[in-house]
């Protein structure tokens, strides 16, 4: 029987993104979102979407070298289908994706699930890095206009000594979770040193060169197809580089917040687009119809991954 809290991770996110489909279409109608869906540019649409297919077909083949150390050379087709199969269980459970991935890969592959499992993870550093590393690009290319829009709310005495304070708090909370709660500090250094070892590990491949090379290319096909599809719309063609990155940064981490960004993801649009006065109506239409177009994909995609892969490898199970 499931736990509490195992039943409040599902349906918390569950929750909020129901929440936040209300509230998204209470600030348009469902009639005006439609027309934006009939107007909308479906050539940079089905670019963007071709550009998506790219970069999971890169992670798929980006695996391979993170299992070839362990001693396998599983098939393509296999690690592909896995990945998509893991983007459609995550619309379900979050993070169970990874968990099923793992498992995919273990019947198919005879691949060791914690072994899958620890390669997936490795996977997730690299990509953490590339997130942290796109942030920082958006944050010193647009580091003016970042400290404009504080100044703007804020004059620059009460910005230092918020930073400053918000240093200190934290240094405080660390020191008195450490004193009083050392295995969390132990958890906190742990995840620390695994994000360290995980990134140095990279370095150690046979191919590593290769893997970097793939990991750059699924990120930059993540921004490019962010971006081409906002030619998608009229009213959003002069958007600024500045307003992609951050708009794509905020997206990135609604994923997260709910199941697969339902919800979330067209209000972190509209939220990033806002700061650079962008129109509210189609910055939350542009969210919609990023957000239906890629998970449509992979609902069919993944559903057809789940169907087929025993198909796939009928002769392995026959055996």
């Amino acid at each position: 029987m499931a736990s509490p809290k195992s039943i409040l991770k599902v349906v918390i996110p569950l929750l909020l993104g129901v929440g936040l489909v209300w509230y998204s279409l209470s600030k348009i109608s469902v009639p005006t979102l439609l027309q934006y869906f009939k107007d909308a540019d479906y050539s940079w649409i089905i670019l963007g979407v071709f550009m998506g297919l790219l970069s999971h077909a890169s992670r798929a083949y980006r695996w391979l070298f993170m299992a070839e150390p362990l001693g396998y050379k599983p098939k393509f087709g296999n690690s592909f289908m896995a990945v998509y199969a893991a983007y459609l269980i995550n619309f379900t459970i979050p993070r169970a994706g990874e968990i099923a991935r793992a498992s995919i890969l273990t019947n198919y592959e005879e691949i060791p699930f914690d072994k899958g499992i620890g390669s997936i993870v490795a996977e997730r550093v690299a990509d953490t890095i590339m997130l942290l590393l796109i942030i920082a690009i958006a944050f010193f290319l647009e580091f003016e206009f970042i400290y404009d829009f504080f100044a703007s709310k804020f004059n620059s005495t009460l910005i230092l000594v918020g930073i400053a304070v918000l240093f200190i708090g934290a240094l405080i909370v660390f020191l008195l979770i450490k004193k009083s709660h050392r295995k969390f500090a132990l958890k906190v250094k742990g995840f620390v040193s695994g994000l360290i070892q995980g990134a140095l590990s990279i370095f150690k491949m046979k191919k590593k060169w290769a893997f970097i090379g793939h990991t750059i290319f699924i990120w930059v096909m993540y921004v490019l197809m962010f971006y081409i599809t906002t030619f998608a719309l009229p009213e959003l063609q002069n958007i600024s580089i500045a307003a992609i990155l951050i708009g794509f940064i905020l997206a990135s981490f609604s994923i997260a917040a709910t199941n697969g960004g339902i919800g979330s993801f067209p209000e972190a649009v509209v939220i990033a687009f806002s700061l650079f006065s962008m129109l509210e109506e189609p910055s939350r239409a542009f969210g919609w119809i990023m957000w239906s177009t890629q998970t449509l994909v992979i609902i069919v995609i993944g559903g057809l991954s789940l169907l087929y892969l025993p198909i796939y490898n009928r002769n392995k199970t026959a055996a």
